[in-house]
């Protein structure tokens, strides 16, 4: 690796993607110059990317996308709040990191990859229902602070249903990985394993 390509990874990888720090009230100017250094940002990223070679290359690339749709997320939330907004942060880093995963899984090979791609399927549909549990309740909340008592009742209910239904979706996720690893056993040690995991998410 020569020195440009070290000094461009060094460069990338000490990059503030991150722009929760961002002053709340922010002027559509300063928005439009964030998104523009968020762009180079991400194409000096490729340029580091595309100095490696196989699926080295792939997974950098799919971080660095990740990162720079993340970065516009963030800004888009600090530029207009809300809880949609901050939401879709979180929705925005699980599929990141979700095609980052995935594009690690491609070094593996047979059930050792497709217990990595169940997991990484779960770990995003995991993240995805926290997000939407989170908005859910954020939103009852406040729609709970504007009415009356009854009202608020039914608002926190459906903030803890919420809760509740990602809880569950989180389970069912997991359950699939657990019977994906019981495919590298065969006859009666995969059926146990099966009927283990059926057991220990009350299937």
């Amino acid at each position: 690796m020569n020195a440009n390509t070290i000094k461009l990874i060094f460069i990338v990888t000490s990059m503030a993607w991150n722009v929760e720090l961002l002053a709340a009230s922010m002027s559509k100017a300063d928005y439009e110059t964030h998104q523009a250094r968020i762009s180079s940002e991400q194409k000096l990223g490729k340029e580091a990317c595309n100095a490696m070679a196989g699926n080295a290359r792939d997974i950098c690339i799919a971080d660095i996308n990740g990162k720079q749709r993340i970065a516009l997320a963030e800004l888009d939330w600090q530029y207009k709040p809300s809880a949609k907004r901050k939401s879709q942060v979180l929705v925005t880093k699980a599929e990141a990191e979700y095609a980052v995963a995935i594009e690690r899984c491609d070094d593996l090979t047979a059930n050792a990859k497709d217990v990595c791609v169940k997991e990484a399927k779960a770990a995003e549909a995991a993240a995805k229902a926290d997000a939407k549990a989170e908005m859910k309740a954020s939103e009852a909340t406040r729609e709970a602070d504007d009415k009356s008592t009854a009202a608020q009742n039914k608002a926190r209910r459906e903030g803890s249903e919420a809760r509740q239904d990602a809880a569950e979706e989180k389970r069912d996720t997991r359950y699939e990985v657990a019977k994906e690893k019981c495919d590298r056993f065969s006859g009666d040690a995969k059926d146990a394993c099966a009927e283990k995991a059926k057991v220990n998410f009350g299937k």
